[in-house]
């Protein structure tokens, strides 16, 4: 049976609906007769709004956990919430504010990010989860430090100060002068480039037979970066915080998706993947429970924004994961508020 449209529901049942998510978003637990019709609820006998409730079940907006108990919505409830009810709550003057603030703190870049992740993380008692923009520093020194006589420690200099290293395999009989020859013919040729700068120059010049170097050291340099190369390509930036927040009282009742939420947390390539998808919207994506693969066994929701740098560009995404009942109408308009404060950050 396909989900009905907001439309297709009446009056009736679309206020009762409306109080059930509102009500197991803000508790977690099942919504049942008494209390919508209760305090603040509809004017309905119990009996009535029970009739109301089994019809939102047969046509899979609501689920019953046991035969007694109140209504949860289903995921695809959910979604006709989010989509067709829901009114956001935008950030306040003041909240506006101090996500500005906060962002704007001296600092590197990176700094910001953590700020961003952090921050949506406390908001929305969930995780706040940033893709760090892709970029490749400008380098300044390659040093190789021998480990064993077949494998030695690449360390990255950039221009930034960051230092990054990476393991390497060595070709055979080559010497620790060699090394040393090989780290200065590198050196010499980063000044200011990028790896892939620098590299391009490198291959040409050994292509060209114009380098010095024997043949270990520029089978060395060739496999060296290539391998550099792709694990920038393919390293996911991936800034994760606040899975503390994930271990909450009503965690307590269901340890196993928790432990499989925490699980894919651990993913951070299949974490990364799936915001790659949130990358190529135009605004932010919702993606509940099965919606997205990779959180289908922990039942969980991924709000998420891309943001641009100053020529309109996506450059990375921000968002926040959680449990199916967190607050859209609050988490939305806050996650999309700290993407377009980001954007301005990012030259």
């Amino acid at each position: 049976m396909a989900t009905p449209t907001i439309t297709e529901l009446t009056d009736r049942a679309r206020e009762i609906f409306r109080l059930v998510v509102e009500g197991y978003i803000d508790t977690g637990a099942p919504v049942g007769s008494k209390a919508l019709s209760g305090a603040g609820g509809v004017n309905l006998s119990s009996a009535s709004i029970r009739s109301v409730l089994a019809e939102l079940e047969s046509v899979g907006l609501l689920a019953a956990p046991h035969t007694s108990a109140g209504r949860l919505p289903t995921e695809a409830g959910l979604r006709l919430f989010v989509d067709g009810i829901m009114q956001v709550a935008e950030p306040t003057p003041e909240e506006r504010a101090a996500i500005e603030r906060r962002l704007s703190s001296p600092g590197p870049i990176e700094q910001a990010l953590e700020a961003a992740s952090s921050m949506l993380s406390n908001l929305s008692s969930g995780a706040g989860v940033v893709m760090v923009p892709r970029r490749e520093p400008r380098l300044r020194q390659l040093q190789l430090v021998p480990l064993a006589p077949d494998r030695a420690l690449a360390v990255l200099v950039g221009e930034d100060g960051s230092v990054e290293n990476r393991l390497v395999d060595l070709p055979e009989s080559l010497s620790p002068s060699a090394l040393v020859e090989v780290s200065n013919f590198v050196t010499a040729r980063l000044a200011g480039r990028t790896l892939a700068e620098a590299g391009r120059a490198m291959l040409a010049e050994i292509a060209a037979g114009r380098s010095e170097l024997d043949a270990a050291s520029r089978d060395l340099v060739e496999r060296g970066l290539a391998v550099w190369s792709q694990d920038t390509l393919e390293r996911p930036v991936l800034i994760v915080r606040g899975q503390a927040n994930l271990l909450d009282e009503s965690a307590l009742h269901d340890l196993e998706r928790v432990r499989s939420l925490l699980d894919d947390l651990e993913n951070k390539q299949s974490v990364a993947d799936l915001l790659a998808v949130a990358r190529e919207a135009r605004s932010t994506r919702i993606f509940i429970g099965s919606e997205n693969r990779l959180f289908a066994l922990s039942g969980s929701s991924v709000i998420a924004s891309p943001y641009r740098d100053r020529e309109g560009r996506v450059v990375g995404v921000v968002g926040v994961i959680g449990p199916t009942r967190l607050n859209y109408a609050r988490v939305v308009p806050m996650v999309d508020f700290t993407a377009q404060s980001l954007g301005k950050l990012i030259g």
